[in-house]
């Protein structure tokens, strides 16, 4: 089941539904979308439908209660940056205002002159540290800040540097995420293209860590890494322009794709 918050044409506020081909049907159900998740009797939508080339797609869970994310979880994105392979997850957080929709407009922080993409897998969490749905974000970065600061909290919790999308693939239509093509394309020429098979540390692995701090609670998101081919990784640099456009896709999950101010 593919499900997604969205505002349909003509409408103000966001409704919930399940995505089905080139349409969306809403839920009957005044309910958002994680009290959707949560709920293993939901009844299946059966409300208005509308094209989805019509409706606004939001981000399915608006400001999630958190956004984990894990540096350096494929070999060849640490080659490339010339880093070091961790021994075990290198987590740090993004703040609830770093969410945002899926085809949003986005920009880098005043701070910084260097945006760079990250086309990342989203894990999206249940109850009980279990993996419900599968997503797709793009880890934006200041990487000049990433470089002078020792905390990353400037330089990857801005507002509006995970947009994410563009609806939740739940693990009933989709038990496991590994052995995904992700691909990210800016001005439609392909800059990164990896697998998911290639992280590291695995999405299992991954919550298990956090949970052994942090509480994991339903609707939090975890992006697990990027591959290689990132724009601070060319000679020069090729860092995202005002008027670039950038596609992230992940093979069963979707494309979110976003213009740069």
């Amino acid at each position: 089941m593919k499900l997604a918050t969205f505002i349909p044409p003509g409408g103000t506020s966001g409704l919930t539904g399940e995505v089905r081909g080139s349409r969306i049907v809403t839920f009957n159900s005044d309910s958002p979308l994680l009290e959707l998740l949560r709920d293993p009797d939901r009844a299946p939508a059966t409300g208005p439908d509308y094209a989805l080339s019509e409706v606004t797609l939001l981000e399915p869970i608006p400001r999630p209660p958190a956004i984990f994310c894990v540096g350096r979880n494929y070999a060849e994105h640490i080659a490339e940056l010339g880093s070091e392979r961790p021994d075990k997850p290198l987590i740090f957080l993004k703040l609830p205002l770093s969410s945002a929709a899926p085809n949003e407009l986005v920009q880098a922080p005043k701070a910084s002159q260097a945006l760079d993409y990250e086309a990342e897998l989203v894990l999206v969490m249940g109850e009980g540290n279990q993996i419900i749905g599968y997503a797709v974000a793009n880890d934006l970065s200041a990487r000049d800040l990433q470089r002078s600061e020792k905390q990353w909290a400037r330089a990857k919790g801005f507002d509006g540097s995970c947009p994410w999308g563009p609806w939740i693939t739940t693990t009933d239509e989709l038990p496991d995420a590994l052995g995904l093509r992700i691909t990210t394309h800016v001005n439609n020429e392909l800059r990164q293209d990896g697998n998911t098979r290639s992280m590291i540390f695995n999405p299992r692995e991954i919550v298990d860590f956090i949970a052994e701090a942090c509480t994991l609670e339903p609707g939090a998101i975890v992006l697990t890494g990027t591959p290689s081919g990132v724009g601070e990784a060319f000679d020069p640099p090729r860092y995202l322009q005002p008027g670039d456009t950038v596609r992230v896709e992940i093979e069963a999950l979707g494309v979110i794709e976003h213009s740069v101010l």
